[in-house]
């Protein structure tokens, strides 16, 4: 996820003054979210920092009482709230700060409000298609994103899985959750999807490959080579020859070629496939 150094400066009364910041926990990061954005699920830590600069609240007592938004209202008398959102969508935090200077005197109340969109952050990226693919034929496919969008993807192909530092990629503004793709592949050999998604709050990259590659072009024509050899050399008339060979055997051998290729369907195929 990216990390952000701007705090949210907030709404403030005529008595008290102050801001709001929000930290994220995740794992052994913790960001300083800015543009009213959150992920979702994560520990959030949300603080009240007071302007004070002529010290005026020093020997004061504060409450405070959060609104969430979604239900949840939590009081006490720090200056820190935690908690998560555990869903996506549109919240507004709101804070009331009440002020004691003493007993004789009146509370001083400050109300902060705050829009916070919460997002799903992009954890996990799958492709979807066929299991094959073929050279030179158009190929559909399809890559679901679990995070929140909009969200901009990043993607190109990269033939024998080869980094091209010199080499863009095609970005794509997603509203939604699939990203559909069509693509024709060129030669044989391994190839790779080189994607990258990123929407406010996270950031995601990863590389899908074919394991196999199977050269049927190239089996087919040189197993049809051979068989080609051997009919044209069993078969042909042979001057030279004193016991020329039974027309049968010819037959014979050409069945044979015919039942193996029945068997083997896939050997005198014409292209390639592609594996994900």
């Amino acid at each position: 996820m990216p990390m952000f150094n701007i705090t949210y400066h907030l709404y403030n009364t005529e008595n008290i003054a102050g801001k709001l910041v929000f930290y994220q926990m995740d794992g052994n990061a913790t960001y300083v979210r800015d543009t009213g954005e959150l992920a979702s699920y994560i520990p959030t830590e949300t603080m009240f920092e007071l302007f004070d600069p002529q010290k005026n609240f020093t020997n004061t007592k504060f409450s405070y009482t959060w609104d969430l938004g979604n239900g949840e209202v939590i009081q006490g008398t720090e200056p820190v709230v935690r908690y998560h959102y555990a869903a996506s969508g549109n919240y507004t935090l709101k804070l009331k700060v009440g002020v004691s200077a003493n007993q004789t005197a009146p509370q001083v109340t400050g109300v902060y409000s705050m829009d916070v969109t919460v997002l799903d952050a992009i954890k996990h990226i799958e492709l979807k298609g066929p299991s094959d693919y073929e050279v030179s034929q158009n190929s559909s496919l399809a890559v679901h994103v679990d995070g929140s969008p909009p969200m901009w993807v990043c993607w190109r192909f990269l033939p024998n899985c080869v980094p091209d530092p010199y080499g863009g990629c095609t970005l794509t503004m997603l509203y939604e959750n699939t990203l559909w793709l069509n693509h024709t592949f060129t030669s044989t050999g391994v190839h790779c999807l080189d994607i990258s998604v990123r929407n406010d709050i996270s950031k995601l990259q990863t590389s899908f490959s074919n394991a196999h590659m199977i050269f049927i072009m190239a089996c087919a024509a040189v197993l049809v080579a051979t068989f080609s050899f051997i009919a044209v050399i069993a078969c042909r008339p042979r001057r030279l020859s004193r016991t020329p060979v039974p027309f049968t055997s010819c037959i014979n051998l050409c069945v044979s070629l015919l039942q193996y290729k029945e068997k083997q369907p896939l050997l005198f195929q014409c292209g390639s496939q592609y594996t994900s």
